[in-house]
């Protein structure tokens, strides 16, 4: 969309203040407030022509303007600007991760403060695991008969637990042996580096093989591991949101997991480290967003662990500070990941 300078000028003015004060804007105030060097009617022409872009619309007669949804896409996309974080925020951030650098769940947990605090906004963090399910150890467990407890650990923690029953009964000693040479030839591999390994296993063992495959591929695509929130009041504070269920509504995006998997899935799980992504009025795809904005981000290191974090507030949202937070929250966890999780094979989420 071609706009003005001028143009330009006012919408972002327009934005400023509504996220300020949560009140339509009037061509008057923003003359006498910014004291710009034009006049109160060249305003309200300029407002007639962003009016016409569907960029700002007038709720009733009489009325200031607010933005629209595709106000606010303009905003972001070309306007919005996002300085770094103050130094000494920056600091004391730094400073909280570093104490609790040996903890990954204690990270998360610190990491939902931050943001929440610093956007006044409720916030959301998964924690970080493999890119891809990758073997680390089996244990295989004889129950009675034919039954086996098959216990399939996963490099980043993830555990999955099935029940076999065999052709036929088979010893204690002879699946803790089978066990044993599994933990030994697959240590660190995915689904298909199993497969393409050359190995010289017994018909039990290649029967686990198939299952331990079968396991990881199917952990690959399903979203796992622990949610971490905050901020939840402050999202039911805002004026839109105010004896309405609306904000409710959109909390129990970060509540349901079918609808949160479907919803990162779409959007950031595949997206570059780093890359923040903003998601206005749920992109007519999320109905219980349709009041409310996401600033999103995937951290961590690739081929190694990931995760996903981001804050959730009203589409009238101060998205300059959101995505600064956001992005440098990236980058901390990011460091992290790389530091206490690269030399020892994701060992501190175990």
């Amino acid at each position: 969309m071609d706009l003005s300078e001028r143009q330009k000028l006012l919408l972002g003015l327009i934005v400023q203040e509504y996220v300020e004060t949560a009140q339509p804007v009037g061509s008057t105030r923003l003359v006498e407030k910014y004291k710009l060097d034009f006049s109160s009617a060249t305003v309200r022409n300029e407002m007639a022509a962003l009016e016409g872009a569907g960029l700002i619309r007038q709720p009733h007669t009489s009325a200031g303007r607010v933005p629209t949804e595709e106000g606010y896409r303009f905003f972001v996309g070309q306007m919005v600007q996002h300085p770094d974080l103050p130094a000494s925020t920056q600091h004391t951030i730094r400073h909280q991760f570093y104490q609790a650098r040996q903890d990954s769940s204690q990270w998360m947990r610190l990491a939902a403060s931050v943001l929440a605090h610093q956007s006044q906004a409720a916030s959301i963090v998964t924690a970080p695991l493999a890119d891809r399910a990758r073997f680390k150890h089996v244990e295989l467990i004889s129950i009675a008969g034919r039954q086996v407890l098959m216990v399939l650990v996963m490099v980043g923690g993830r555990v999955s637990q099935q029940m076999l029953v065999l052709a036929e009964p088979v010893s204690q000693e002879r699946l803790g042996a089978s066990a044993k040479q599994l933990n030994t030839l697959f240590p660190g591999q995915d689904a298909d580096e199993i497969l393409a390994a050359p190995h010289d296993l017994d018909a039990l063992g290649d029967d686990m093989v198939k299952l331990i495959t079968d396991e990881l591929r199917r952990s690959d695509s399903v979203f796992t591991g622990e949610v971490f929130h905050d901020g939840w009041s402050n999202v039911l504070a805002e004026p839109e949101f105010a004896g309405s269920e609306s904000g409710r509504r959109a909390l129990r995006v970060l509540e349901e997991r079918p609808l949160l998997k479907d919803l990162l899935e779409q959007t950031v799980s595949t997206s570059e480290i780093g890359g923040v992504q903003v998601l206005i009025g749920g992109e007519g795809t999320w109905e219980e967003l349709s009041d409310c904005s996401l600033v999103l981000a995937r951290y961590g290191v690739p081929d190694l662990a990931t995760g996903i974090l981001g804050i959730l507030g009203p589409v009238r949202m101060a998205y300059g500070n959101a995505i600064s937070t956001v992005n440098f929250v990236a980058g901390v966890l990011s460091n992290l990941v790389s530091e206490t999780m690269g030399d020892e094979g994701m060992a501190a989420v175990e």
